[in-house]
């Protein structure tokens, strides 16, 4: 009898320790809650790895802010860019394989590829779209206003499209760059982007909760809403479903699942004992390839040093530790992952509020903590949230002391470009309209020959939708063309059937 309640105690006092909380995590409850009352954010997820181990998963706040349904360890949440490291690690892995190797130039699997001059064409590798150093910079618009549904298809209109910056010599964020990898991982195996995520990295990962498209995640009993704020106050806003960008920031997923991806990349590509990514990849993703010349973020100085960016990750030297991370961003969601390889130490924090830089400041407080770093007083941290793009339904009228200079039935017609799309020009009840392949927007007259792009239906939160629009005049005197101001420079349409 002795025996028995001895051996229950032990029990008992085994299954106590095994939940006592790490010491460096005391409290820290209290730091999110108070967080995220302070940020209006409706929820979010965070997990912690720690030596191969989650030591700490939890939810907070509501998944369903009306319905006030909690967030859970297993709420799926969009994580935007942080995809970017699952896309490189298909060419990780597809190197290893001996299918490509990602210092050549993409070209050399996709013949029918050129950008915009020889030069690019003659310097540009996987590598350089990987770590942004191909100066193809944003080129955004020509996916999201003229989807094209093939990726090798996006990539040709690139000889079209004027690059943003210096190869090799800059560093410019491109979604595009995954695109284009994600189109050299598709031409060689035969598969689409979709499968081979699926099949190479959630499957083995056993990443179940994971996925590739929003109409999947709906799927799942425990999915989050987007939210943003408006006017102080907690709105829905509308999914953003990337197809041609899904390599660029499309998956699904929850902190169950991305604590595996953070153990991955700890344990140098070995996932349970069997080697899932490449050694010798994982070390070429984790290190320095391009300098980012940008400012440092505002929440991570003055500890944060080396801005380089590698294959899917940022790389800097955060207070004297290794770090390696990414964030995302897309509709109504905000997301942060962070590891410290030499550390050990793994951090995934997932949100359900718009262009939010809570996950960043969670992911700083718990860094620090399991670093045993010095704490930042709370009023160190910025509480700044940006209201969401709210489309008004008022028509503005058009500006009387600067008219446009042609009658508005001359402005409709059809504008092409050949690195983007087509897209009509209507007229209807008095008001001008462009109507794009997914979307429509009422011109908003601004002066003389410029005009604003103004959604007739709510939008996602994926981009502000109020581009300008400049429109030219030939030597005649007819309306020839029209700019619109998707790059650094405005990208120029030529009317196709002036008069």
């Amino acid at each position: 009898m002795k025996l028995k309640f001895l051996f229950s105690l032990l029990l008992f006092s085994g299954f106590a320790f095994a939940q006592k909380q790490d010491k460096r995590l005391l409290g820290i409850d209290d730091d999110i809650n108070h967080l995220l009352k302070a940020y209006n954010c409706a929820g979010l997820s965070l997990a912690i790895v720690d030596n191969d181990r989650v030591i700490y998963s939890k939810g907070f706040g509501y998944r369903d802010y009306k319905k006030k349904l909690a967030v859970t360890t297993n709420t799926i949440f969009p994580i935007g860019s942080i995809t970017k490291s699952f896309t490189s690690s298909l060419l990780g892995i597809q190197e290893q394989k001996g299918q490509l190797s990602i210092k050549n130039k993409p070209s050399y699997y996709l013949p029918q590829l050129h950008f915009y001059e020889d030069k690019m064409d003659n310097l540009i590798t996987i590598e350089d779209l990987l770590c942004h150093k191909s100066g193809i910079g944003n080129a955004d618009a020509t996916y999201i206003f003229f989807p094209s549904g093939n990726r090798v298809k996006l990539a040709e209109r690139l000889r079209y499209i004027k690059p943003e910056g210096e190869i090799k010599n800059s560093w410019i964020y491109s979604n595009m760059g995954y695109i284009i990898s994600a189109a050299v991982a598709e031409k060689i195996t035969g598969q689409s982007w979709e499968q081979l995520v699926r099949q190479d990295i959630f499957l083995p990962l056993s990443m179940t909760s994971s996925s590739v498209s929003i109409a999947d995640m709906f799927k799942s009993s425990d999915f989050s809403f987007g939210y943003g704020m408006s006017e102080g106050k907690i709105v829905k806003v509308l999914f953003e479903q990337l197809k041609d960008a899904n390599p660029a920031g499309g998956i699904n997923s929850n902190v169950s699942d991305m604590a595996q991806w953070i153990r991955i990349w700890l344990n140098k590509g070995s996932f349970n004992g069997k080697s899932i990514l490449p050694d010798g990849y994982i070390n070429e993703a984790m290190s320095i390839k391009a300098i980012d010349n940008g400012a440092p973020p505002e929440q991570e100085d003055p500890g944060v040093y080396t801005f380089g960016y590698g294959y899917g990750w940022k790389v800097n030297s955060y207070n004297g530790h290794y770090k390696v991370h990414h964030g995302g961003n897309i509709s109504g969601f905000s997301s942060n992952l962070a590891f410290y390889p030499t550390d050990k130490i793994g951090v995934v924090v997932l949100t359900n509020q718009n262009n939010s830089i809570l996950p960043y400041l969670i992911t700083d407080i718990v860094s620090r903590r399991m670093l045993r770093l010095p704490t930042t007083a709370w009023d160190k941290y910025p509480i700044e949230v940006a209201d969401v793009y709210t489309r008004t339904a008022n028509t503005k009228s058009r500006n009387q002391d600067k008219k446009p200079t042609h009658d508005l039935v001359s402005y409709c017609g059809k504008y092409a470009h050949h690195g983007y799309g087509r897209f009509e020009i209507i007229l209807e009840e008095g008001n001008l309209f462009a109507v794009f392949p997914d979307y429509k927007f009422r011109l908003e007259h601004q002066y003389y020959d410029i005009f604003k792009l103004t959604p007739v239906v709510e939008m996602s939160q994926y981009m502000n939708p109020e581009f300008y629009l400049n429109f030219s005049i030939d030597n005649g005197g007819d309306i020839s063309g029209v700019g619109i101001d998707w790059q650094t420079e405005p990208v120029q349409f030529i009317k196709q059937d002036k008069k």
